[in-house]
């Protein structure tokens, strides 16, 4: 299996290059406003790094929130750009496989900022959503902590929880997920709240 899976969710940058059993990943870790700039140069890189190309890869992977709304937006355009290119599918995984699947042995909680005060949450366990998505307010995630879920985060967020590598928990939610593969016109960003802009005009 070849893929190429990238996560432009966050304020940083992950991609990873994944041929026949190895892996090359490229993460940098604060690329806030940059992502449009960097981002195929270190596609580029890191294809070439793992030793492979765009026309060989099975399919392309993205992170499709919650996050960044212009984060997202780029990182799906990318991803199906490269598919159409190469005529291959593509596979979706959120923000909250990327932080979880760091960790399948215990009850976690991925987490991501969503502001206000707020944070975006998901429980797993082994692997499997216990707890569906949700925007939640910080003394509701503290009882799901006190109720035994491990908090877990990708980056530094208004909560005291473990901190994960988001570039190995992306090759592992791709890994788990890949026959989940659909055509690239079906990719959609997942958002759970309004961006910013659009709450502004109402």
């Amino acid at each position: 299996m070849k893929f190429l899976a990238i996560d432009t969710s966050g304020k940083y940058l992950s991609v990873v290059a994944y041929n026949e059993g190895q892996a090359e990943k490229l993460f940098l870790d604060d690329c806030a406003m940059k992502h449009s700039v960097v981002l195929m140069d270190k596609i580029e890189e890191t294809f070439s790094r793992a030793h492979m190309s765009a026309r060989e890869c099975d399919f392309f992977a993205v992170t499709v929130g919650p996050g960044s709304f212009t984060g997202i937006r780029i990182g799906i355009s990318a991803v199906k750009g490269l598919c159409f290119a190469c005529g291959v599918p593509a596979l979706a995984v959120t923000s909250f496989d990327c932080i979880a699947y760091n960790e399948e042995k215990c009850k976690t909680l991925a987490l991501v900022d969503a502001g206000r005060g707020e944070l975006y949450a998901c429980g797993f366990e082994g692997g499997k959503v216990i707890l569906p998505p949700a925007i939640l307010p910080q003394d509701k995630v503290q009882e799901l902590v006190s109720e035994g879920f491990l908090p877990l985060s990708a980056e530094k967020i208004p909560f005291d929880c473990k901190r994960v590598d988001p570039s190995a928990g992306l090759c592992a939610a791709v890994l788990k997920k890949a026959g989940e593969r659909a055509p690239a016109n079906e990719l959609h960003a997942f958002y759970m709240r309004k961006s910013s802009a659009e709450e502004n005009r109402r």
